[in-house]
């Protein structure tokens, strides 16, 4: 037998016992890495996105791209994820889109199970905002303008499918009310389209929106929370407002292509965690208004998995269609 030879069935037997030589092993990171980011700059995927991605670089000892790819919903980006070489140096950051998706297209380019779930990572609180020309100085009052003028106001999304989309779907579909949706490439965008008087109304997370709350150039009437933001403390919940079905938190989390090996998502994991819990991270995220959240793959998994059936029930009860 040939020493070539040899050491072909060495390697053909290793990998199928999963033992690879200490030499033969490459090291992880060995090239830089990227967090994709299926929204557009200024929204609280890219604000969250950017903190964690400088965080994970600085511990991994690699550059860390925040690649924003917007574009179907928050879809085109997830897709770009799946579709990448499954060798731990591509993450998505996703958000509740993940789990609406499935109910709202017939027909996705990728599927959940195209992705390894490796942690979550935070959830952050909705506001629903008024433009100050709305003359509703509180929640109340905006029902019922919307009550006794079905379809006069319009409110903004950051595209078909998000949690900014279905929110206010879901709250119309529960008070019997009528507005006209509006939606933009991101929310980032359909905030300025709030600000500037393009749109009247606009439900996105307070860590995005309430510095233009503080500034006079939104007005928040409710927080779609079990209890008020530190940010907003004098906005009432719906909870609070007697509305407790209207709670719609939007959450985020990090994955990886499906076939990435195990020991790398165990890593990845382990280094999510660890910027979470830095100092430094949390002081930046909380003060702006998001929630630290972490758990293992596993529990990840089985959360999408409840995700995805409530939000399959909102969306049929709603009667959401894709546009």
């Amino acid at each position: 037998m040939t020493r070539k030879l040899t050491a072909w069935i060495l390697a053909t037997v290793a990998a199928m016992t999963g033992i690879v030589p200490a030499v033969q092993a490459q090291p992880f990171p060995s090239k830089p890495m990227r967090l994709v980011l299926p929204f557009p700059p200024g929204g609280p995927t890219d604000l969250l996105g950017r903190a964690l991605a400088q965080k994970l670089g600085e511990q991994m000892g690699q550059t860390m791209v925040a690649d924003n790819r917007p574009g179907a919903g928050g879809n085109l980006g997830i897709e770009v994820a799946a579709k990448s070489p499954p060798d731990g140096h591509t993450m998505v950051l996703v958000s509740s889109v993940l789990a609406i998706a499935p109910s709202l297209y017939p027909k996705l380019n990728y599927k959940q199970e195209d992705l390894a779930p490796v942690s979550l990572v935070a959830e952050m609180r909705n506001v629903l905002l008024a433009h100050p020309s709305v003359p509703a100085r509180n929640f109340k009052e905006f029902l019922e303008i919307m009550r006794r003028n079905p379809g006069k106001l319009n409110y903004g999304s950051g595209g078909v499918g998000t949690t900014t989309h279905i929110t206010p779907e879901l709250l119309m579909s529960l008070t019997n009310t009528k507005m006209n949706h509006v939606p933009y490439k991101g929310s980032g965008v359909a905030l300025i389209s709030l600000i500037s008087g393009e749109v009247d109304a606009l439900i996105m997370t307070v860590a995005a929106s309430y510095q233009q709350v503080k500034a006079g150039k939104a007005r928040a009437l409710a927080v779609f929370a079990p209890d008020r933001a530190s940010q907003l403390p004098d906005v009432p919940t719906v909870k609070e407002l007697g509305h407790e079905n209207f709670i719609v938190r939007l959450w985020y989390g990090v994955l990886a292509p499906a076939a990435t090996p195990a020991p790398i998502i165990t890593r990845l994991n382990g280094e999510v965690h660890k910027a979470m819990a830095s100092a430094d991270l949390r002081q930046r995220l909380t003060s702006g208004g998001v929630e630290p959240l972490v758990n293992t793959p596993q529990e990840f998994a089985s959360f999408i998995q409840v995700e995805t059936a409530r939000y399959a029930r909102v969306i049929k009860s709603a009667g959401i269609k894709a546009e």
